[in-house]
């Protein structure tokens, strides 16, 4: 074979696209993709005695090798020794050097021959970046110990300047140790902006030395049912000015710049329950325990701006990046519009509209920020005022429209939309997935994303600085939730903001990515497997009707070979492999699993029981809603539960699911394992939409509705005293008999007042 056919063949290999002569070959395991990728005949082997050379005696590149030492000591178990001094042969090389064949500061060339693999940049973070892909070179497989690195040639750069992540600390509050475990994983994955949003109705997160009430009184709040079913009694912390500059040297180790936000004008309950002169009503409210859009706005005389600006000072102080984040975002102006004074301060500007006031108290805090050496980004609101500073930058979140119409008037902008981009949003749909926003947000949505909208010219898209993903804590209590909705949706994303976009592709991505997937076992990274989780599904109507069924299986990716058993047992890559639908006779447990090329598990064994009773029985997060509102959320059944499961399915706006036509013959009764959760929703203005039902009793009843939710009712269950009845209870009645297949509606009637009620399950009795 010529060594170009060899090239063209690893190079395939590299994005997936091997033909069957290369099929066992398997592909260059590099995650963002690199730039430009050439692969040559032959191997490097490292192994125990394999150095890591430091060629110069930057401080920089003695922390990156270091680096580099200790994470393939974690995750292949093989210690390479340190070494200073004079590149040498069959070493790993590592050196800032003013003449790399690289033109970007986070770029970097990286070649590796029979001899050794050296990598070189022009900048600490290029450097840096090519250690990474070292890394990657040398944990191709879950395996331990020497590894045979391939022959090749790396010349790679980002494509965008912004590779974000947004993480809220203020819902829910992670440690310092797991901040620093997610900083960790970002620079893996080549991502340099973290953008940290420490200040919002729920809490205030960051220690203001001139201000300790922000964090004596606005870093706690007390939970809806606080000191019941495990809910504490007081939820709440604070990121001292100590911990912040740890957190900050941390990052700037790893070459990721921290971005604070502090919130304004709205998202302010916290700092107003702290200071209430601060705030337009004089009332002190509590730290807020609901999720959603609150009322507090900041005031706008001139002691409001001292403090923000005193506030601005210590976040200036611990924060070295250019860009400050101030929110911007759902800010309301009810408080505003009924306010006297700041009405007065609207006449005496000359200002005519509450949105324009919002647009003057940014501009303001702009040119504070200004003068500072600091520049000023926000969310797409700030557009609205008309008067943004000419150097602001947006950050466009209610789809793309904010960005098209920032760089449209010469704003750099940065892509961070719902939902594409919302990690809040659920990876997958199957019953046992974590709490979240639904719907669905795939890893090949993340990965299909288009980075520059496609209606700005070749000058506007300048104005595109890069993309970011969004990690909002409303429905993630722990760490393990925070990890579960970035993984491995963050890889997708790396590979857009970093590679070329002409490298996109979807199977060579997926074909790299169980590589990954050992990277992360070998971390104890807790990865969410809903892209590989196998659906068992059959057609439940015609199971009843004939004991029989076909059985499918499929997964979100089409991606891995499915195994399945049908004793119990666990499937492994021995287990019968998935080829067509089988058939069955009931009953039956059928059990299946996705396995990668090498055999390593892709996702976790999921479950079906095929009998009469699991094909009555139905998860209530699966029933869709009724019509008229796609608004849907998975939720605990309290807020800051510790747990990962239950998780239900609620709308807000209207309690009303529908269980699809099921064989109906034979069926007397029915089972609800109903459940109370806190109706902790701030909705604002979109309060108005919640469906109020009437009630036969005084808590109102889950009532059955044959065919459609105007049809005939079959049942009405009244729900218990909250005051007096456990949290999850049992619903029951009989059902009129009903000949074949008919769907049923579900719809709660209970105050909207009051408690928040979800259906656990519901079960049909033959």
């Amino acid at each position: 074979m010529t060594r170009r056919l060899i090239l063209l063949g690893w190079a395939a290999m590299a994005m997936g696209l091997a033909g069957s002569a290369h099929a066992a070959a398997p592909p260059v395991p590099l995650l963002p993709l690199p730039a430009q990728l050439r692969v040559d005949a032959g191997h490097f082997t490292v192994d125990a005695h394999t150095p890591v050379v430091l060629a110069d005696d930057a401080a920089s590149t003695r922390r990156t090798g270091a680096w580099l030492v200790d994470l393939v000591a974690r995750t292949r178990g093989l210690r390479l020794p340190l070494k200073h001094g004079a590149a040498t042969a069959h070493a790993i090389v590592l050196r800032i050097d003013p003449a790399a064949p690289v033109a970007n500061r986070e770029g970097y060339a990286l070649d590796v021959t029979p001899e050794g693999m050296r990598i070189s940049a022009r900048d600490a973070a290029g450097l840096f970046y090519g250690a990474v892909t070292a890394w990657q070179l040398l944990t191709p497989d879950a395996q331990h110990g020497a590894v045979q690195v391939p022959a090749l040639s790396i010349r790679d750069q980002p494509r965008f300047a912004w590779r974000g992540l947004m993480l809220d600390s203020v819902r829910h509050f992670q440690t310092v140790d797991e901040i620093e475990r997610l900083l960790e994983q970002m620079a893996q994955h080549k991502l340099n902006t973290f953008h940290w949003h420490l200040t919002d109705d729920q809490g205030w997160r960051i220690e203001i030395k001139r201000y300790p009430e922000l964090t004596r009184v606005g870093a706690w709040r007390t939970p809806p049912d606080a000191g019941h079913d495990g809910e504490p009694q007081r939820y709440g912390g604070f990121y001292t000015q100590d911990d912040i500059r740890r957190v900050v040297a941390y990052a700037a180790a790893r070459h990721i710049t921290i971005v604070p936000e502090i919130d304004m004008p709205g998202h302010a309950q916290a700092a107003v329950a702290a200071y209430p002169r601060l705030g337009v009503t004089g009332r002190q409210p509590g730290v807020s325990t609901d999720w959603g859009v609150n009322p507090w706005l900041y005031n706008v005389d001139d002691d409001t701006f001292t403090f923000i600006d005193n506030v601005l000072d210590e976040v200036m102080a611990l924060f070295p990046s250019t860009y400050i984040h101030v929110g911007g975002d759902e800010a309301i102006k009810d408080q505003w519009q009924a306010s006297p004074a700041v009405q007065a301060k609207m006449r005496a500007l000359g200002i005519t509209s509450e949105d324009a006031l919002q647009g003057w108290f940014i501009d303001r805090v702009g040119q504070y920020l200004d003068k500072h050496g600091r520049k000023l980004i926000g969310w797409d609101e700030i557009l609205e005022g008309d008067n943004l500073p000419a150097d602001a930058t947006v950050m466009s979140w209610r789809g793309t429209d904010g960005a098209i119409k920032a760089a449209l008037l010469g704003h750099d902008v940065v892509l961070s939309p719902a939902p594409g981009l919302y990690f809040d949003h659920v990876q997958g749909g199957l019953a046992d997935e974590y709490a979240g926003r639904l719907g669905v947000e795939s890893l090949k949505d993340v990965y299909a994303f288009q980075a520059v909208p496609g209606v700005l010219s070749a000058t506007q898209a300048k104005h595109v600085l890069g993309v970011q993903a969004n990690l909002w804590t409303e429905h993630m209590p722990t760490f393990g939730h925070v990890e579960h909705a970035a993984f491995p949706r963050l890889d997708a994303l790396s590979e857009v903001a970093w590679s070329p976009p002409g490298a996109n592709h979807w199977p060579g991505f997926l074909a790299r990515l169980p590589a990954q997937l050992g990277r992360y076992r070998a971390q104890h990274v807790n990865v969410a497997d809903s892209a590989f989780a196998v659906d068992i599904a059959t057609d439940r109507n015609l199971a009843l009707a004939t004991g029989k069924a076909t059985v499918t299986l499929s997964n979100q990716t089409d991606f891995g070979t499915l195994h399945y058993t049908l004793d119990g047992s666990a499937p492994t890559p021995a287990s019968p492999r998935y080829t067509a639908p089988f058939n069955v006779t009931l009953p039956i447990r059928v059990r299946a699993a996705s396995f990668a090329a090498d055999g390593s598990r892709l996702a976790a064994p999921r479950e079906r029981v095929l009998d009469r009773a699991a094909l009555l029985s139905l998860p209530g997060s699966t029933l869709p809603n009724c019509p008229g509102s796609d608004f849907r959320l998975r939720l605990q059944p309290m807020p800051d539960a510790k747990g990962t499961q239950p998780a239900y399915a609620v709308n807000v706006f209207d309690a009303c699911q529908l269980l699809p036509a099921i064989w109906m013959d034979g069926v007397t009764a029915i089972h609800v394992d109903a459940v109370r959760l806190p109706r902790n929703f701030a909705l604002a203005h979109e309060q108005k939409l919640v469906v109020s039902r009437q009630h036969a009793t005084p808590f109102g009843e889950l009532v059955v509705h044959a065919d459609q939710c105007d049809g005939p009712v079959l049942a009405s269950m009244p729900l218990p005293d909250p005051a007096r009845s456990a949290r999850n209870f049992t619903l029951t009645a009989a059902l009129p008999a009903q000949q074949g297949e008919h769907a049923l509606c579900l719809i709660y009637t209970a105050p909207i007042d009051g408690p928040l009620y979800a259906i656990g399950s519901v079960a049909l009795e033959p």
